[in-house]
């Protein structure tokens, strides 16, 4: 072998070695940047989202950009936040009216009255609550352990829930700029179409908010109903607390079932089976129903792609693949409509009764003087 031939060869080497150094470090950086990245995404929803009412109301009413998406900006996230106070201050109160009565809560339960004393006297554990009473005492000092890492959790949520408010409102403020930035780069032809995707990648996405807060509402609705029926209290709550948890696909109905039917065996043995009941049932209606042909409807994507498309992203990413699974199925499918039209791959046919060697080759191209 010649010496061209072995620097060649490791020249290649270098550049394999190269690659694969390369690619392991950014693998490595996006790990240790995931956070971020995963509030960059889901500003950049929220951003894509917003972003046509902003237009709209910029078009029509507020000539200054700054103060149409402040002023949409504040209506969203204020509504958000109103949602919020009402789950938030009617738990607050409960949790403040339970730590009061805590001690008579115990004591009805050692004696076996009460709904907790009921529960633990048909499971057959209040003989064990009554003869260790020590033991239970310092499980429950060793519940308050957790305590500062429910805390770091909350100021994290609070802290990347404003990272991303912040983030949205950027990126909606200075899309104008960044779009006529980036389709300067390209021609007028190409830059038509691209705003187009673009327009259609919008629609999709509000789309799917506009579906999956259809649903949410369903499913609050219809909670409301079940609790109010069966004497649950504060079904108002509760009912606005299941739809909010709704809003995660596959397996939001879930989450709420919990929440609503945990209510319901506190209330009582009967309103708590009718409530589990009802979330077998409309959780099944929701996943294989609802879902499909509403986000089909919104997002213009066949139910099955909707279906699948969250079952495999829920697999792959975990919580924020089910919530961006629908959005992304339908922005790819805008994609390939675009850059792969019907048509430009072409199987050939062979003509009838020909073999496998009188086939067309493939590209179409016939001999010269030939005729099909």
């Amino acid at each position: 072998m010649s010496d061209a031939d072995d620097r060649g060869t490791a020249r290649r080497a270098l550049i394999v070695i190269g690659l694969v150094l390369a690619t392991v470090a950014g693998l490595a950086l996006i790990w240790m940047t995931r956070r971020v990245l995963v509030w960059l995404v889901v500003a950049a929803f929220f951003a894509v989202a917003l972003k046509p009412l902003v237009d709209r109301l910029e078009r029509r009413w507020v000539r200054r950009r700054a103060l149409a998406t402040l002023l949409v900006f504040l209506a969203v996230f204020g509504l958000l936040a109103a949602l919020g106070a009402l789950i938030v201050v009617p738990l607050f109160d409960e949790v403040g009216r339970f730590v009061d009565r805590a001690p008579e809560v115990y004591r009805e339960t050692r004696a076996g009255r009460g709904p907790f004393g009921e529960v633990l006297e048909r499971l057959r554990l209040r003989s064990y609550l009554v003869a260790h009473p020590d033991q239970v005492q310092r499980y429950g000092s060793q519940l308050r352990q957790p305590a500062v890492g429910v805390v770091r959790g909350v100021l994290t949520t609070l802290a990347g829930l404003l990272t991303v408010i912040v983030l949205a409102y950027l990126m909606v403020l200075e899309a104008p700029k960044i779009i006529r930035s980036a389709l300067g780069l390209v021609g007028d032809g190409a830059a038509d179409r691209l705003r187009r995707i673009g327009r259609e990648c919008s629609r999709t996405v509000t789309g799917y908010l506009t579906g999956n807060l259809l649903i949410s509402v369903i499913c609050g609705g219809l909670t409301f109903v079940v609790l109010a029926l069966t004497g649950v209290p504060f079904a108002g709550v509760i009912a606005l607390l299941v739809a909010v948890a709704d809003l995660i696909p596959l397996v939001g109905a879930t989450l709420g079932a919990i929440i609503a039917a945990g209510a319901g065996f506190l209330h009582s043995p009967t309103a708590g089976i009718v409530v589990l009941v009802f979330f077998v049932v409309y959780q099944q209606v929701e996943n294989h129903l609802l879902q499909p042909v509403i986000m089909a409807r919104a997002v213009r994507l066949n139910p099955l792609t909707v279906l699948v498309s969250v079952l495999l992203a829920a697999e792959l990413a975990g919580l924020l693949g089910a919530l961006l699974a629908i959005p992304a199925a339908g922005v790819a499918q805008i994609l390939l409509r675009e850059f792969a039209p019907a048509g430009r791959w072409h199987v050939p046919i062979p003509a009838v009764g020909a073999g496998p060697d009188d086939a067309e080759p493939p590209g179409g191209d016939h001999p010269a003087g030939g005729t099909r």
